[in-house]
Order: C-alpha cells, then structure tokens, then sequence
C-alpha cells in the first residue's frame, strides 16, 4: 500500500472517525518494528504473533486515549507492546527470551564473503544476539527498542514509564554490558 504522507495523529484520528484505510496505513507503517521488538522479547515466534496481534488489537481499542501531547504514536505503540510482552513474562513466570532470534541470525543470507568468513560472520552474529539475550530485561527492552526500533531517550522513557535519565542509564549499562560480553567472546576465540 502507498502512504500518502499523512502523519500518525492525523491517521488515527481517521481511524477513529470510521475510515478503515487510515488504520492499515498505521499498520503498514509500525507493522515491522513493532513485531521486531516483540520478537525480540519473546522466545517463541506463535506468541510473538499473538502478542503482536494483540497489540494491534489494543491500539485500534484504545486509539481515543492516545494523547499526542504526551507521546509520539511511536512511543505510544511500542508502549502498548512492550506492555503486553511483559504481560505475557507476568503470567507465565517467564523471563527467559529469544533463541529462535540466533537461529534466524544463522539463516542470514551473505552471499559476498567467502564460506570460511560466512561460518565467522554467523557465529559472530550468534554471539551478538547471545549478548543481547544475557541483558537483564529493562536494559535488554530498553536497548532494543534504541537500537532496532529507532525510539529517542525520551520516547522509551515513555513506553517504559521511567525518567529519561533512568532509561538513559539503561540503554548505558546495556552497551557497557555488550561490550563486555562480546570482548570475551573475541577474546576467548583468540
């Protein structure tokens, strides 16, 4: 579907007056990164896919309480997801994530580099996605919602419902901790 440029707010405020393509413009927009950072939280790729529905469903529910004033839509959503993932944690007493995330890193098509720098390249990115899985959870959704959802500081601390310096200190101690993680790993492949 095209998007005609119209912004988020005006969208969902069609949306609310009964124009069914104003949502899906919103869904085609948000669709990947929301299901990114989902997916990313949450081990199994069925319960993303429900959470993901889930959060869609929330977010068409609950359009008239969205206040632009106090977030962006973007905020708002990931805010929505984030809460039915830790939902999710909450009732199953689950706080493990995503190893299906390294199985789909090792399925990564490379098509450049030679088969030796293709095996290096994979086990590289296992390491990676190992790392971001060893976080704890706050910096761990924190970091992903900076680095793959493209959120600001602020609109995190929003979805998070934190102060900016406390989302700020999180995504710190999250780089500082893969840093750490994944120094020890090149050290013990050396």
């Amino acid at each position: 579907m095209k998007d005609d440029g119209a912004d988020d707010v005006s969208l969902l405020r069609a949306h609310l007056a009964g124009d069914a393509h104003a949502f899906g413009r919103l869904y085609d927009r948000y669709d990947r990164a929301s299901f990114h950072l989902i997916r990313r939280l949450v081990a199994n790729a069925e319960t993303a896919e429900d959470l993901h529905q889930e959060t869609w469903i929330a977010v068409s529910r609950n359009a008239a309480s969205f206040d632009p004033a106090r977030a962006s839509f973007a905020a708002w959503l990931f805010t929505i997801a984030r809460n039915k993932t830790f939902d999710h944690f909450r009732r199953q007493k689950v706080a493990v994530l995503s190893s299906d995330i390294g199985e789909a890193a090792m399925m990564v098509a490379d098509p450049g580099p030679s088969p030796a720098e293709q095996v290096q390249s994979r086990q590289r990115a296992a390491e990676i996605v190992a790392a971001v899985e060893a976080l704890p959870l706050e910096q761990r959704g924190t970091f992903v919602m900076f680095a793959d959802g493209g959120l600001s500081l602020e609109e995190i601390a929003q979805a998070t419902g934190v102060a900016a310096e406390t989302a700020k200190s999180r995504l710190r101690y999250a780089r500082a901790k893969l840093r750490q993680l994944l120094a020890g790993e090149r050290s013990a492949h050396a």
